[in-house]
């Protein structure tokens, strides 16, 4: 960004929301929205805590089950349904319809089927991740450049080696952009999963919070989540930004 003929560093818009959060939370608004310096002298007090950490294993287990079962079968399917015309016919509109549904509706429905328990936060967290990596998956194979897949074909390979040779790797960059936003949408669905089936987790601790009213400790759990998202989305752009090369190469 360039201000005045200056460059700025990227951060310096974060800088500048940073100083107008602590300016309107010293104002009478400070009741909901604290100033951004107690926020986070917050952190710092909860973080070390043991419930702290508990809620953390408790939300990251469900969080690394839910997207794992989430990358291992959305990458497959879209792969086959970006390969079979029948399978897109068969499937597409419904990976359409999750992604545009308002999949918080259908946490109710999940939980009678499976109960209350971490395999109901489970499915939530595949629920929202996987039709993002499904469609994005698809979309990388249908790029896929005719001159591979005759190659492929020529060389007698079977369908399992041209998944694993050819398919995957030449789609790998929207694959990895699926999976990035998969696990962005993965995060909101474990923390929709813990307060609406079982409130475990950082469910509970948002749930003492907002009973007490604390708000300098909701927002501080807010602010480790949101971070805890921009990292996760920085890592998987700069693994983006190394594959680039097979985006080019097809």
């Amino acid at each position: 960004m360039v201000l005045f003929g200056i460059r700025l560093p990227l951060f310096a818009s974060l800088a500048v929301w940073a100083v107008v959060w602590e300016l309107a939370g010293r104002t009478e608004i400070g009741m909901i929205l604290p100033p951004l310096s107690r926020i986070f002298w917050r952190v710092v007090e909860i973080v070390p805590t043991p419930s702290f950490r508990e809620a953390l294993a408790i939300t990251g287990r469900s969080f690394a089950l839910g997207t794992g079962i989430a990358i291992g079968l959305g990458v497959p399917l879209g792969v086959l349904i970006g390969r079979s015309p029948i399978a897109d016919r068969l499937v597409l509109p419904w990976v359409n319809l999750f992604l545009s549904a308002p999949l918080s509706a259908l946490v109710p429905v999940i939980m009678v089927l499976a109960g209350i328990g971490e395999t109901t936060i489970v499915l939530t967290v595949v629920m929202f991740a996987v039709w993002i990596i499904v469609l994005n998956a698809r979309a990388g194979v249908r790029n896929i450049s005719p001159s591979l897949v005759e190659m492929a074909q020529s060389f007698g390979a079977s369908g399992l080696q041209a998944f694993a040779k050819i398919y995957l790797w030449a789609a790998l960059p929207e694959i990895i952009t699926g999976i990035r936003l998969g696990l962005i949408r993965a995060v909101k669905g474990v923390v929709i999963g813990q307060l609406l089936v079982s409130v475990v987790g950082f469910g509970t601790l948002f749930e003492i919070y907002s009973a007490h009213f604390l708000m300098e400790h909701m927002w501080a759990l807010l602010l480790v989540l949101f971070a805890f998202a921009f990292a996760l989305n920085e890592v998987l752009a700069w693994a983006e930004r190394k594959v680039d090369y097979y985006a080019a190469s097809r």
